[in-house]
């Protein structure tokens, strides 16, 4: 959420056929990536397609705080003139990531290798959140970071001036804390590697490579195995994003709830990192048929024709957890309305995201008569014929969250009221339009 933001109540309710097409925005990942490794490129970068949300917004400014110039020349067309890799400049003030987790990560990421030092601050979603995921193998590179406790923000990471090579192995699916890593490698000599034992998305990989790094990955015993050459020269690039399979999780779910819906959504990134809620929904039974397969920059990307229909429960594969991450909330609300019950496993990374996801999707739809289950890391749905709704949902300043009950609210017996859509402009700003123009039924609500 912006820190500027003031809390916007809203609530959602019952809806007819959701008909249309849905234009979702550009996906964040790549959006993110886009801007930072356009500042460390030498030359001109040109994006189109970039997600113009809160959360992408603060990390352009953050670039322009590092010497990067980066300038909008028309809606969802950027230019980055970049200073080159090890050519970040110190920053004259404290550098405001907002809510953008992935953000502040990969930006540490990429000025831990260079003799300089930042502080990092940002919203109290954001403050919330560990940052020694990423600082300790930072660490390893010679980055030294004081902050709160648990490594959280603010925090001032100063950046090694002699940097060395490290070998490192996740200690968890995490494609923020891969990216980090590989992009301290940039301005380190000789070899970076990272071993993954998940594979989490690998924007950074086939981006990398995009911009001229010496970058290869193999599938080994130990693992997934990613070796990057440090000091490259990165040269600037075009780049079309596509539009974001995560935002598009939210129309698709909604139009699997609503009886006789039928929509389309267009030009959504179908990377196979990114892909585990789609099989989710294939395997619940979702009419949901992929057209005009093609790449588009490296990326595989499909138009989405979804129609409703009956759906039942499944157990989620937990090896599909980091390639859908960010897509458990709003698939629980779905769990909701199917026959039977969705186990979800080996989900407990959501408890660290914007807020303790798990804890606050149980909460919320416990609270509007679904039976739900929990352990440390896994939920469990109940579906039911009949969702009763009329439940006021906290969004504890997470997007994902609000978005997910408005998807709720579509297809409860009783209205859904959050108490606070502006986290919504971190990531998906046209939610609201663009749900109603499909025929969903929202309004503002009083506090």
């Amino acid at each position: 959420m912006s820190s500027h933001s003031a809390p916007r109540p809203m609530t959602s309710r019952k809806c007819g056929p959701l008909t249309g097409t849905a234009l979702v925005p550009g996906d964040k990942s790549i959006s993110h990536r886009s801007l930072i490794l356009g500042a460390l490129a030498v030359g001109e970068t040109y994006v189109t397609g970039l997600l113009e949300g809160d959360d992408v917004l603060d990390t352009a400014k953050a670039m322009r705080a590092f010497g990067a110039e980066v300038e909008r020349v028309a809606p969802g067309e950027w230019c980055i003139h970049g200073v080159g890799v090890g050519g970040f400049a110190e920053p004259d003030n404290v550098v405001d990531c907002g809510n953008a987790g992935t953000g502040v990560r990969l930006i540490m990421g990429a000025m831990a290798t260079t003799d300089i030092s930042v502080t990092f601050t940002g919203d109290a979603s954001l403050r919330s959140r560990p940052m020694g995921r990423v600082t300790e193998p930072l660490a390893e590179f010679g980055a030294v970071a004081h902050g709160r406790a648990a490594g959280r923000l603010p925090l001032t990471l100063t950046g090694a001036a002699d940097p060395v090579p490290v070998v490192y192995h996740t200690p968890m699916p995490s494609a923020q804390v891969k990216s980090a890593v590989l992009l301290a490698g940039l301005n380190t000599p000789g070899e970076t590697v990272v071993i993954e034992q998940e594979p989490t998305r690998d924007h950074t990989e086939r981006m990398l490579a995009g911009f001229g790094a010496e970058i290869s990955t193999e599938i080994t015993d130990q693992g997934r195995v990613i070796t990057l050459k440090g000091q490259p020269e990165l040269t600037g690039q075009t780049i079309i994003v596509p539009r974001d399979p995560s935002s598009a999780a939210f129309p698709v779910v909604a139009a699997l709830l609503v009886e006789g819906s039928d929509i389309l959504v267009p030009n959504i990134g179908m990377n196979p990192t990114r892909a585990g809620l789609y099989e989710a929904l294939k395997m619940m039974g979702a009419d949901i048929t992929f057209e005009n397969e093609r790449l588009e920059g490296g990326e595989s990307v499909a138009d989405l024709r979804v129609k409703h229909g009956p759906l039942k429960g499944i157990r989620v594969p937990p090896e599909n957890a980091a390639s859908m991450i960010d897509e458990y909330p709003v698939l629980a609300v779905l769990a909701a309305t199917a026959s039977g019950s969705t186990h979800m496993p080996g989900i407990k990374e959501m408890r660290v995201k914007e807020c303790d996801r798990i804890d606050a999707m149980v909460s919320g739809l416990i609270a509007c008569g679904v039976k739900v289950d929990e352990t440390e890391d896994s939920m469990t749905i109940h579906g039911m014929a009949k969702i009763p709704g009329g439940a006021t949902c906290k969004t504890h300043l997470d997007h994902r969250i609000a978005m997910s009950f408005m998807c709720l609210g579509m297809a409860s017996e009783t209205p859904v009221k959050i108490d606070d859509a502006s986290a919504i402009e971190t990531s998906f700003p046209d939610f609201i339009p663009l749900m109603e123009a499909l025929g969903a039924k929202f309004a503002k609500a009083n506090a």
